[in-house]
């Protein structure tokens, strides 16, 4: 349960959640684009707000909302939810074509070149069955850029990876930071946190207990729940 999370993100940062298992860290991402609907509480994403007061029902005129802050935000998720019945290419394409009613040929065009970049132009007739881990995630995280989000939300996009495949994946999480991408990163991952988040966040019970650059959150955390954690980790 989250208990009065606040966080301001500005354009092109990238930040880290940390924290043990279990802490709130998914459901806060899951809650920035209403996969979980919150109790109370504002989420604003470029010029989109959902409000929400008390425990009131969750109404259509929400939903209508929910969906405007959606188009705005891409996620990313541990294990993987590619659609098996389709190519690489296919999964790409799909949600610009349902969603935004792209032409066949624009979203196959924005669907190659997404693909080329995350480096599987040479799988797009495949199925994800066929692809290994690292490149399955890759796929993923193409298939969510394909929607032209502002915003990209990661749950563990590595964990369920071996070390040297995981490494594909964090160094397009990487570009898209060269190239200004916003991105919100739950992670166990220690090594990533440090050398590419701008700010890291370590939650705890729901809260988030303290944040700052990693160069201080690894060397001179404030918080003994903080120090304790990374501990275990480091």
């Amino acid at each position: 349960m989250l208990k009065g999370i606040s966080l301001a993100v500005a354009r092109g940062e990238l930040i880290s959640l940390i924290g043990p298992s279990g802490c709130g860290k998914s459901t806060f991402l899951r809650c920035l684009n209403f996969l979980e609907i919150p109790d109370s509480g504002d989420v604003r994403v470029v010029d989109v707000t959902v409000s929400r007061t008390g425990r009131r029902g969750w109404l259509r005129a929400d939903e209508r909302q929910a969906h405007q802050l959606r188009a705005h935000v891409g996620m990313v998720f541990q294990s993987f939810n590619l659609f098996p019945q389709y190519t690489v290419l296919q999964n790409a394409m799909l949600a610009p074509r349902v969603v935004k009613r792209a032409r066949v040929q624009d979203a196959e065009h924005t669907a190659r070149q997404l693909l080329e970049k995350v480096g599987l132009g040479h799988v797009l007739d495949r199925y994800p069955q066929t692809l290994s881990g690292g490149q399955q995630q890759r796929a993923a995280i193409a298939r969510a850029l394909a929607m032209k989000p502002d915003v990209m939300l990661y749950d563990e996009p590595t964990s369920a990876l071996d070390p040297e495949v995981a490494e594909e994946v964090l160094n397009v999480m990487r570009a898209l930071d060269d190239e200004g991408m916003t991105q919100i990163v739950v992670t166990h991952d220690m090594r990533f946190a440090r050398a590419a988040a701008d700010r890291v966040l370590y939650v705890e019970g729901g809260k988030i207990v303290e944040e700052g650059p990693p160069e201080t959150m690894f060397a001179e955390p404030r918080d003994a729940r903080t120090r304790r954690f990374l501990r275990t980790l480091l």
